[in-house]
């Protein structure tokens, strides 16, 4: 029989070794789902993991791994703040949609001006735009103690129709012969968020990323806000006398992670998409969690589950294109990350007994 015993002090060697064991796992589990889809799984896994950066077209694929990893890395971050506190951000991605939207609106209401103010007061804007949609599910638990988790996540639903709405009704573009979706933001200079360094795929939005977790890491380790965000996780009731005030903690963390997350959806609107479609969102916002689980709340563990993930995007496209793996196999190995990582975090609160129960 096994047992699982608590540890009096959740176990630092396992809390850093899980990740490792996740992607371990991942690698296993994934080979063996490529091999029942009848897919050479050494070939899959190189495809996914080596192929974009160290293969043949390596160069390409290293200047994507900032585009994808960037918007990963400024949610994550923003996620993370939150839930060291013990508040349960689920809804990022409309947050992210949401700061797109405020951001595109103002470029396209002012089309086609050409103004040094405009990319900047964009960035003002998205970043607004995802902070008002985390204060909704904020004001709602302060006032009348709604979980937090329905609510932001049932916004995510929300903002999804408003996305649908905005991009075939006051966003469309008026000279796309009736297609859906807005002007592109890339043909308009003054609101595109271009390459800084061409063929490197840095643009704002990965400058912000970095910025981002310089900022929380600041913020969590350097700062008395951070140490009463982790008091307040850790133990609530302690908390309290450390002059924590909940309401106040509450509205800052989903201000914080609902700005962060709006800014990601701006500079991505403005750069690598271009423009606002009902497809515009990708899950972004979602796939985020588990970024921040795997990098362990840490903004440096944060940073380097982003670039995994971006890998895995990036290695899952050259997958598909080069071995023909269906999309749906991709996703799966993807949650295959959270769903082990979960299950080994098990060890950092329990250590496992072999035998009899007593």
């Amino acid at each position: 029989m096994i047992t699982l015993i608590r540890r009096p002090t959740p176990s630092r060697h396992w809390a850093w070794s899980t990740p490792i064991l996740a992607v371990i796992a991942t690698m296993i589990a994934g080979g063996l789902l490529f091999a029942a889809l009848g897919t050479n799984p050494f070939t899959a896994i190189k495809a996914i993991f080596w192929d974009p950066i160290l293969g043949p077209n390596a160069a390409y694929f290293r200047s994507q791994l900032l585009v994808k990893a960037a918007p990963l890395i400024l949610i994550a971050t923003g996620l993370a703040v939150g839930f060291r506190a013990g508040i349960w951000n689920i809804g990022a991605e409309g947050q992210y949609i949401m700061g797109a939207l405020a951001g595109a609106w103002l470029a396209l209401h002012v089309y086609p001006a050409e103004a040094a103010w405009l990319f900047p007061a964009m960035i003002v804007l998205g970043a607004l735009g995802g902070l008002v949609w985390g204060l909704i599910p904020a004001l709602l638990k302060v006032w009348f103690g709604v979980n937090e988790i329905l609510v932001s996540l049932m916004l995510v639903y929300v903002a999804e129709n408003f996305l649908a709405y905005m991009a075939f009704g006051p966003l469309k573009n008026p000279e796309g012969f009736g297609m859906p979706g807005s002007r592109n933001l890339q043909q308009y200079p003054s609101a595109f968020n271009g390459e800084l360094i061409a063929g490197t795929g840095a643009h704002w939005g990965v400058v912000a990323a970095l910025i981002a977790v310089i900022f929380t890491y600041i913020l969590m380790h350097r700062h008395i806000m951070g140490f009463r965000i982790r008091v307040a996780g850790e133990a609530p009731r302690a908390a309290r006398f450390a002059g924590v005030v909940p309401a106040k903690l509450i509205v800052t963390c989903l201000c914080l992670s609902g700005a962060l997350a709006g800014l990601a959806g701006l500079f991505e609107v403005a750069g690598p998409a271009g423009q606002i479609t009902d497809r515009f969102n990708v899950g972004y916002g979602f796939t985020a969690i588990i970024v921040a689980f795997l990098g362990r709340l840490h903004p440096v563990g944060i940073l380097l589950a982003g670039l995994l993930m971006a890998l895995t995007y990036i290695g899952g496209d050259v997958a598909q294109l080069m071995l023909q793996l269906p999309p749906a196999a991709i996703q799966v190995f993807q949650g295959m990350l959270l769903f082990f990582l979960l299950g080994f975090d098990v060890l950092t609160n329990y250590r496992v007994k072999l035998g009899k129960a007593v």
